[in-house]
């Protein structure tokens, strides 16, 4: 199995649920289809660098996991096909990134208990 990362934008007009729903539905899509999800940041509404559909804000999400694959293709559809995901980047992590995403998130798990 691999390990990758996928950051997606969520229109900025959904309330709070409505995004932690959406979160949860590709949680759900990659948990189905065999990937084991290691970490879950919502970064909440960000400005973004250029008006994306004539919006200029937006709901950013990161999810981490390691999957085979052919679960990309299924969550890349996914995200397609929901009007709510603005854009999205799936990226497979080397050795270096995984490292690199380990120490982050010891680092933020630190914070969380201070």
């Amino acid at each position: 199995m691999n390990q990758y990362e996928t950051v997606f934008i969520l229109t900025p007009v959904l309330s709070d649920e409505q995004m932690k729903e959406t979160v949860a539905k590709f949680k759900k899509l990659l948990t189905d289809n065999g990937a084991e999800i290691l970490n879950e940041e919502a970064w909440g509404l960000k400005k973004m660098a250029y008006a994306i559909q004539k919006k200029s804000t937006g709901f950013y999400c990161l999810l981490e996991f390691k999957a085979e694959p052919s679960v990309i293709d299924r969550l890349e559809t996914g995200y397609r096909r929901d009007e709510r995901v603005i854009r999205y980047m799936t990226v497979k992590l080397d050795k270096h990134a995984v490292a690199y995403a380990e120490k982050r998130r010891a680092k933020l798990g630190n914070k969380l208990e201070a």
